[in-house]
């Protein structure tokens, strides 16, 4: 299932040279995960509250292809890559139109209330199987 997100680029979202700063594509693709995680049905607060653990990302690798600017109307789009046991992988794209401007790859773990991996949902493994 690819899930796709629109996100519009704010004055606030853009740096000096009226770009789109680095480090906020990793807030659109934070965004497009947890739309992604809440059409799957997961409820992310509930979990925690039940004490089923919480997502951490653990590893994030990251292309920075072409620049977004103001006002710019971009598309989040979130796929799985591979999942094992206790962590997915998420290969997820930003696009502007059909213009490819940032890729990256994201290892999502979920941990108990110490900090140690579980076994994730369910749901993800489904997804995952489907997705292969």
């Amino acid at each position: 299932m690819i899930h796709r997100l629109p996100v519009r680029v704010y004055y606030e979202d853009t740096d000096l040279a009226g770009i789109v700063y680095y480090a906020n594509y990793l807030k659109f693709i934070e965004r497009g995960r947890s739309e992604w995680v809440r059409e799957m049905g997961i409820d992310q607060a509930a979990m925690k509250a039940a004490g089923e653990g919480v997502f951490a990302v653990a590893r994030v690798e990251a292309d920075y292809i072409k620049p977004a600017k103001y006002d710019d109307v971009l598309s989040v789009e979130t796929r799985i890559s591979s999942t094992s046991a206790a962590r997915v992988v998420f290969g997820q794209t930003v696009w502007r139109d059909a213009v490819k401007l940032f890729h990256a790859e994201v290892t999502v773990v979920l941990m108990d209330d110490t900090g140690r991996p579980k076994r994730l949902p369910k749901v993800l493994k489904l997804q995952a199987s489907l997705a292969e």
